[in-house]
């Protein structure tokens, strides 16, 4: 674990089934486009090391595979929990960009969607690559059930939370030698296009 950051209030809003998946080691890949408010309009990285922050009101069952579609449960538009799970931190070690639709679908058995929600991101804001964000997660020693606040709420990817949460006793999901697998067999599907961020 990177021993630089013991705390951080720094989080990433994802899918509570795609944050699972994460946390259980079925896949270390998310794929961003952003949110509608992004900052300039598309999407960035700020924060390398970010708490997961589950969300369920855009759930897709459809664009999920099978064996992730039926952990879905379709809520009501504005729902949202009185208070809200972060089980888990992750180190984004890699930033992937890719516009090709036949590159994006070699990389289906590495995370959760399916053809339909690849199609749909690569065409929605067509001009912008899709992000291969790469993750390795650390399970929080004790989960924390922190408030749910309305500043949390809508279409953005990062937001900060009101306090700080502890990472220095997580435990990395996979091991050292099977995260550097994983991570050099997607960046040989991807090819040499790896995008440097400036944290």
């Amino acid at each position: 674990m990177p021993m630089e950051l013991t705390t951080t209030f720094h989080a990433l809003k994802e899918w509570a089934v795609a944050i699972n998946a994460l946390e259980s080691g079925k896949t270390i890949m998310l794929l961003r486009k952003g949110g509608i408010h992004e900052r300039n309009g598309h999407f960035q990285v700020a924060q390398k090391q970010i708490l997961l922050y589950p969300t369920y009101e855009h759930q897709q069952a459809f664009m999920l595979k099978a064996e992730y579609a039926n952990n879905v449960y379709p809520v009501t538009s504005g729902w949202h929990p009185e208070t809200v799970r972060i089980g888990s931190w992750a180190e984004i070690t890699d930033i992937l960009p890719c516009s090709d639709e036949s590159i994006v679908n070699n990389l289906l058995p590495f995370h959760i969607w399916n053809e339909h929600f690849i199609s749909d991101r690569l065409k929605w804001k067509a001009r912008q690559p899709l992000y291969i964000l790469l993750l390795r997660a650390y399970k929080l020693t004790q989960e924390q059930e922190i408030p749910y606040y309305a500043k949390y709420a809508g279409c953005k990817s990062w937001i900060d939370l009101d306090r700080e949460i502890q990472l220095q006793t997580a435990q990395p999901v996979l091991s050292n030698f099977a995260y550097s697998q994983l991570v050099e067999t997607i960046r040989q599907i991807v090819g040499d296009k790896l995008y440097a961020p400036s944290f």
